[in-house]
């Protein structure tokens, strides 16, 4: 036999031994471990009275969006021109038509996510204006490098779904490219996506691209769609924000609602105060959806970071904001809403040991504070300002691993492997046990990428490390892909929308 079919061959079935150990290429992961609640019902009570007292007392502006202003001044909120303030309990009460859960479904009705309960989501990171390689550097993205992630996401089986603005591809003048990132999602995954939020139109073009996939009656009466919006901290939501979250809640689409609070520029540099603010402002957006219309989903977001003081520079992955997304979870949990919190964030600029301490940082805080759909899962670098192709093979790697942490532990007869005692004996090894050949399959996780052989042998393959073992295994993902099949008449229906939006609007660049 080739040696080369022959080591693809022992290749393939040690990848599929380890999906199966790992139960990796599931829609969704249902935790099965406990959340980490670290603060007592006095803190959280204490919490949420700063809160109130922000929203009653100093209030927050909904800048160039007269619909929001209309919809809390019926609410019965005092409006003052721009600001709004919100009597204790208010928004509370408002939010209680949002539902605890829902499904976000996919073209592919066996990729369809839940998100709320006890169900976790990975999905890649989103925003950078850059990307960059161990070949080639650090550049400005293109559509080109958008679609290769979502291809490598999709033919990941650690990831549940597409992303949004994975990159931006700077190649597609600003007003039109929302309309390709949303084709690439639709063509090249079979899985759940986001869609565009830069403006109401480009939000509406989005949800209508879905219209047409799924069919305009099934869009009316089930999310298919997320928009991630963000609040403009401290105490600000802007209308471009406002619209669009007011956009996918009148479609019945799931608004992602998401203070950026970088502790000591947009927000206190103690972590109680951040979360305080984090929780008021979140509540205003969650409860504008509502009010927009009653029971459309909505998710609870939360991005608490910090700051280097000395320069003023972002930081990213450090302890202060991990622990205090622990509160954020519960403060969440109380308000019985689905939960985005955290992710595999750092500021290193290389795929390197300050990227993945960082990363695995954040991320674990994501896992344990009880987080659903954990959005920067993958690909997070240079700040956000980046998205690496080698940070995200290992941010995937990673992802696989914490399918079996958060399963935890099983406790059966088979589990517990008394018969296997009594077949092996004192002083025995396991190795060929009637137990362990029943089991080895699926016993344990096993990464794609870590090198686990001896040290002479490691060497004598070329003393690799991890992120050019990363480089290589892109490269071949992306060179292996197969999109899977989209009906031709939806891709001309599609392709047709897209070309008439787009003749309807000269380039604009800014």
């Amino acid at each position: 036999m080739n040696e080369h079919r022959a080591r693809s061959g022992r290749q393939a079935r040690q990848a599929e031994r380890a999906n199966k150990g790992a139960k990796l290429g599931r829609p969704y992961i249902t935790r099965n471990i406990p959340t980490y609640d670290i603060a007592g019902e006095e803190g959280l009570l204490r919490i949420e009275a700063a809160a109130d007292r922000i929203l009653a007392e100093t209030g927050i502006e909904f800048r160039d969006d007269p619909i929001a202003i209309d919809h809390w001044r019926r609410a019965g909120a005092s409006v003052d021109g721009l600001l709004v303030r919100f009597e204790p309990g208010m928004l509370r009460e408002i939010l209680k038509t949002a539902p605890s859960e829902f499904t976000q479904h996919a073209r592919n009705p066996a990729n369809s996510v839940r998100i709320g309960g006890k169900n976790v989501v990975f999905s890649p990171a989103y925003g950078s204006p850059f990307v960059m390689d161990l070949d080639r550097g650090r550049r400005f993205g293109t559509i080109e490098d958008f679609r290769n992630f979502i291809k490598l996401a999709q033919s990941s089986p650690n990831f549940h779904h597409s992303g949004g603005t994975i990159c931006e591809p700077t190649d597609i003048p600003v007003n039109k490219r929302h309309l390709d990132m949303v084709m690439a999602h639709m063509e090249l995954s079979d899985r759940p996506f986001m869609g565009s939020v830069t403006a109401e139109e480009r939000s509406e073009d989005s949800i209508e691209m879905c219209r047409i996939l799924f069919g305009r009656d099934f869009v009316d009466q089930n999310c298919v769609i997320l928009g991630n919006v963000n609040v403009n901290s401290p105490l600000v939501w802007d209308g471009t924000m406002t619209r669009s979250l007011r956009a996918y809640a009148r479609a019945n689409q799931a608004a992602v609602i998401v203070p950026f609070i970088l502790g000591g520029a947009m927000g206190p540099v103690t972590n109680a105060g951040a979360i305080a603010q984090s929780l008021a402002e979140t509540m205003a957006g969650c409860a504008l959806t509502q009010l927009e219309r009653p029971g459309a989903p909505v998710i609870f977001g939360n991005f608490l970071s910090s700051m280097s003081l000395r320069s003023g520079s972002p930081t990213f992955g450090t302890p202060e904001p991990a622990i205090g997304s622990m509160i954020i979870g519960q403060l969440c949990r109380r308000l019985n809403l689905p939960l985005r919190c955290s992710g595999n964030f750092t500021t290193s600029k290389l795929p390197d040991a300050q990227a993945m301490m960082e990363g695995t940082m954040s991320m674990l805080a994501a896992i344990h504070c009880g987080a659903n759909f954990i959005l920067h899962s993958a690909g997070f670098l240079d700040g956000l300002l980046s998205m690496s192709y080698e940070k995200f093979m290992l941010d995937a790697d990673l992802c696989g691993s914490l399918h079996s942490y958060l399963d935890g532990v099983v406790i059966d007869d088979n589990q517990l492997a008394v018969d296997a005692f009594a077949e092996v004996g004192p002083g025995n090894h396991f190795f060929g046990c009637a137990h362990t050949m029943a089991n080895y399959e699926t016993a344990f996780w096993d990464s794609e990428l870590s090198d686990n052989e001896p040290f002479e042998k490691w060497e004598a393959a070329g003393s690799t490390d991890a992120a050019t073992r990363a480089n290589s295994l892109w490269k071949k993902r992306l060179a292996e892909f197969q999109a899977p099949s989209l009906d031709a008449g939806l891709r001309d229906g599609l392709t047709d929308f897209i070309a008439e939006k787009k003749q309807t609007m000269e380039d604009a660049w800014y």
